[in-house]
C-alpha cells in the first residue's frame, strides 16, 4: 500500500516537473510592453493557455498509451520501453535532445548569471566571452555528468517536482493572491485558494 501511495506522489511530481514552464512565464511577461490600456497579461494569458493545450496534447497521449501498452512496468523514459521500429525511436530521441537543449538554455539562464556574477565580482575574473563560454560549458558538463551517473534520476524528477515546483506552482500563487486581494477570511474565495 505504501508503495502505491509513494508511486502516486512520484507521478504527481513528474507531472509537476513536466509542466514547469510556468516558472519562466513571469520573466517572459516582464519583457512584453505593458500599459494600462494594453496590459501584457492579455497576450500572456492566450500564450499560456495555448502552451498548456499543446503540452497536454503531447504528453497525455504518450502517458495514456504508454500505460495502456506497458501497464505500471513502463520505464521513466518511455522510449526505453519501446523496441520497434528503430527509426521511430531514434527520431523521437533526437527530438527529445533538441527539446532539452533549447529548454535547458532558458531554465539555466539564472544559474549562468549567478555563476558569472560570482566569477566576476568575487573571484575578480574579467567578463569576457571566453569566461562565459567556459563557465557555461563546465556547468552543463557537470549537470550532464550528474544526470548520467544517477541510475534513479527518474525518481529524483518526481522528488524535485514535488519539493520545488509544487510550492511555486500551487502554494505561492494562492498565498500571493490572498495577500494582495485580501478576501473575506473563511469565505469561498479564501478556502478555494
Amino acid at each position: 500500500m505504501a508503495g502505491k501511495v509513494f508511486g502516486f506522489f512520484n507521478a504527481l511530481g513528474n507531472v509537476a516537473f513536466a509542466y514547469a514552464g510556468h516558472n519562466v512565464v513571469l520573466e517572459i511577461q516582464a519583457t512584453i510592453p505593458s500599459t494600462p490600456e494594453k496590459p501584457s497579461k492579455v497576450p500572456m494569458w492566450r500564450g499560456v493557455l495555448l502552451a498548456y493545450i499543446v503540452v497536454a496534447f503531447c504528453y497525455f497521449p504518450v502517458a495514456i498509451i504508454g500505460f495502456w501498452m506497458f501497464g505500471n512496468k513502463v520505464s521513466d523514459d518511455i522510449l526505453i520501453s519501446l523496441q520497434k521500429p528503430t527509426w521511430l525511436i531514434a527520431m523521437a530521441n533526437m527530438f527529445v535532445v533538441i527539446h532539452v537543449i533549447g529548454s535547458y538554455q532558458i531554465y539555466a539562464m539564472p544559474v549562468f548569471d549567478l555563476i558569472e556574477t560570482v566569477l566576476v565580482k568575487k573571484l575578480n575574473f574579467r567578463p569576457t566571452w571566453m569566461l562565459r563560454f567556459a563557465s557555461r560549458n563546465l556547468y552543463v558538463a557537470f549537470t550532464m555528468f550528474v544526470g548520467m551517473t544517477l541510475p534513479f534520476f527518474g525518481s529524483l524528477l518526481g522528488f524535485f517536482g514535488g519539493f520545488a515546483f509544487a510550492p511555486t506552482t500551487y502554494f505561492l500563487p494562492c498565498i500571493m493572491w490572498l495577500a494582495i486581494y485580501k478576501p473575506r477570511r473563511f469565505g469561498l474565495s479564501w478556502f478555494a485558494n
